[in-house]
């Protein structure tokens, strides 16, 4: 059960970052690990509880999800962990999740809101634990490549090499199917490779899981526009099934006046453009340099576009937030093991605050217009009164803030819906626009032989990368179920 008595003994102590004053003129990795001593010591903190609500993964009220969704035998490993048992705790590991190098890095740890030592004390380091099994695993080899299915295996086709596209495909392979994997970009990883930047989630972490795949015999291809009914007509025509995880294509836009002159950029086409251009050798043709930046959306994604623009040399930079600040301590309708809704200032915040010496965001913040004449030049903005429940406009508030480059980090409305329909589904006409699916199944409603299924964000609506990965590894098993019997 770890060391006996180990939390009573030893704080907790997170995997550290590089100093702020470095690390913001570079894309290099934000995080600094533990030594190895240390590192056993934090994992020796799990009182290896009798319910141990960290695996649980279950809404226990309004908020977020509360414990880790893959179901992860949390203190089985981090009892390995501290006694140095590396490789038992990454094949425990590998029971529940077959992508840990990158849920040890950009999760937001479920497991930890839920960790019961959390209630009276700080939380076990249940995400760093995972990383550092995984990193000691690459370290020593790697996971090992799964055998090559036979040729007369039924072949599945998945569309998108995101998170939930990679988990079910490897899934599928270790079942004994064929997979071939199809993706629209022209590298694998959808948002792992070009949805987060490089210093929080470095791109060889995710060509090192491409590489383990091909080598597991599952098939890439870049560069196919499944959405193109010609496409999707041979995909489903050469394949026994196909699973739509492509993530969630449809960015919430701006819909005020002057939202479509130059200068305002979704982000992930933002962070795209300077991941490509970081791998490429070039420089991105979507740059902050010298330039005001407002970046619109308060979440991980504007987060990240907060980083990328400081990297870029921006002039100045604001975050707008349309909803209120939240509390420092969880609200008393907000108690544990629920996910705790509180202000959080990330590694974006934490270095625009060392730069520019002060909080750049503004809360319950809403955008009326884009000024400028082709380009944009500014935002009109107005504060909102929250008190009623309902934002309201604080009119006597309007005013405007100077932008040459406007990043929109809103969110996602849902799947591209082309993609669906070209592979016969059915999309929603009421509520969010997502495919209508065969009860609680993954099959997709409305699609040929009933051999079309949807996994991740496709079939659920944008979410966090541990939810993904376990919608495409339940989406496997319901795959292979049909086709092996």
């Amino acid at each position: 059960m770890g060391k006996v008595g180990g939390f009573l003994e030893q704080g907790r102590h997170e995997h550290g970052m590089r100093p702020i004053e470095e690390r913001v003129h570079d894309y290099d990795d934000l995080s600094v690990t533990l030594p190895e001593d240390q590192l056993r010591a934090q994992a020796g903190r799990c009182m290896y509880c009798g319910v141990a609500f960290c695996q649980t993964g279950v809404n226990f009220g309004k908020a977020r999800t509360s414990g880790c969704p893959l179901h992860n035998l949390i203190p089985e490993w981090n009892d390995l962990i501290w006694r140095g048992l590396w490789d038992d705790a990454a094949e425990r590991l590998a029971l529940t999740n077959p992508l840990p190098e990158f849920t040890g890095r950009v999760c937001p740890a479920l497991c930890e809101a839920a960790c019961n030592l959390g209630l009276h004390d700080d939380p076990t380091t249940i995400r760093d634990d995972e990383r550092a099994i995984s990193d000691w695993q690459w370290e020593h080899g790697g996971p090992k490549p799964l055998e090559p299915a036979p040729k007369g295996a039924p072949l599945v086709t998945v569309v998108g090499t995101g998170p939930s596209g990679l988990a079910c495909a490897w899934e599928l392979a270790r079942r004994g199917l064929r997979v071939h994997m199809v993706e629209k970009s022209d590298r694998p990883g959808g948002l792992l490779m070009y949805g987060i930047p490089n210093m929080k989630l470095p791109k060889d972490v995710v060509e090192r899981r491409a590489d383990l795949m091909r080598r597991s015999g599952i098939q890439i291809e870049c560069g196919v526009d499944a959405s193109d009914p010609k496409v999707a007509a041979k995909l489903a025509k050469t394949s026994d099934a196909v699973v739509l995880a492509a993530g969630t294509g449809r960015a919430r836009t701006l819909r005020v006046p002057g939202a479509d002159k130059d200068g305002v950029h979704l982000a992930v086409e933002y962070l795209t453009a300077q991941t490509k251009a970081l791998l490429d050798g070039t420089k991105s043709p979507i740059s902050a340099e010298g330039k005001d930046v407002v970046v619109i959306g308060g979440g991980d994604t504007g987060t990240d576009c907060v980083a990328t623009a400081l990297r870029q040399g921006a002039k100045s930079i604001m975050q707008l937030e349309f909803l209120p600040e939240p509390p420092e301590q969880p609200a008393p309708g907000n108690a544990w093991p629920e996910w705790p809704v509180v202000k959080k200032t990330d590694y974006g915040q934490q270095e625009a605050i060392a730069t520019f010496g002060e909080d750049r965001r503004l809360w319950a913040t809403d955008t009326l217009e884009v000024l400028g004449d082709a380009s944009v030049e500014g935002l009109k903005i107005v504060s909102l009164d929250w008190t009623s429940g309902k934002p309201v406009r604080k009119e006597e508030t309007e005013r405007t803030l100077p932008a040459q480059l406007v990043v929109l980090a809103m969110g996602f409305l849902g799947p591209d819906t082309g993609l669906v329909e070209a592979f016969g589904g059915e999309v929603a006409q009421q509520g969010r626009p997502l495919p209508v699916t065969v009860g609680k199944r993954h099959v997709l409603a409305g699609a040929k032989d009933g051999r079309v299924y949807c996994a991740g964000d496709t079939r659920n609506g944008s979410t966090i990368v541990v939810n993904a990965i376990s919608d495409g590894l339940a989406c496997a098993a319901e795959v292979a179920s049909d086709l092996l019997g």
